[in-house]
């Protein structure tokens, strides 16, 4: 069991024209607030970003946010959470995220929310953490990729026991639960990180 005290969620800043894709942003940012469960993610306050996040303080949740100074300087940045971290590089925005969070849930989302994700996943692969990863699907998006994971376990590109690190789930309930009963993986770390 993992205990999930804040959630960082990987989801675009683009609004895609079925509502069903932010209804569920806003659904998953309603019921993290509602479990005292602080938010972590990209500190967008435009497209999914901002659903997720507006939802999140409605409902009285700790929202906390980082962005690049790039992205802040084009007034996409959402100045109303309850923390925005600035920070110099899309490198540090990750690892901050990273840190800051106990667990990870993936909304459908396009390049960005894709790249986060595999390196996330691939950090627990090399044993940099063991924090939960979960894709939180709406009209099956994630369908493709999880036939490109079980491709790749397939023709032995990829560990049974690392496919594995990445669950999938239906709602936003499910995702939380998901997050919650994860069991940290016990593979060997291949690379041992800096002490800071």
């Amino acid at each position: 069991m993992v205990d999930i005290a804040s959630v960082c969620v990987f989801c675009g800043s683009s609004t895609p024209q079925d509502t069903r894709y932010r209804e569920a942003a806003r659904a998953l940012g309603t019921l993290v607030a509602s479990k005292g469960i602080s938010l972590v993610y990209g500190g967008g306050r435009i497209g999914m970003m901002g659903a997720l996040a507006d939802a999140a303080l409605v409902a009285g949740g700790r929202v906390v946010g980082v962005i690049p100074t790039g992205l802040f300087s084009r007034e996409v940045a959402h100045t109303e959470l309850t923390e925005l971290h600035e920070v110099d590089s899309m490198h540090e925005r990750k690892q901050l995220m990273y840190d800051l969070a106990d667990g990870f849930v993936a909304l459908p989302g396009g390049l960005g929310t894709l790249e986060e994700l595999a390196e996330v996943t691939t950090w627990s692969q090399l044993g940099l953490h063991a924090k939960p990863v979960v894709l939180l699907d709406v009209d099956r998006f994630w369908d493709p990729l999880v036939a490109q994971l079980d491709r790749m376990v397939a023709v032995g590109l990829l560990k049974p026991s690392n496919r594995v690190l990445i669950q999938r789930a239906s709602s936003p309930e499910d995702a939380l639960a998901s997050l919650a009963a994860a069991r940290p993986p016990r593979e060997a770390r291949w690379i041992t990180p800096r002490e800071r």
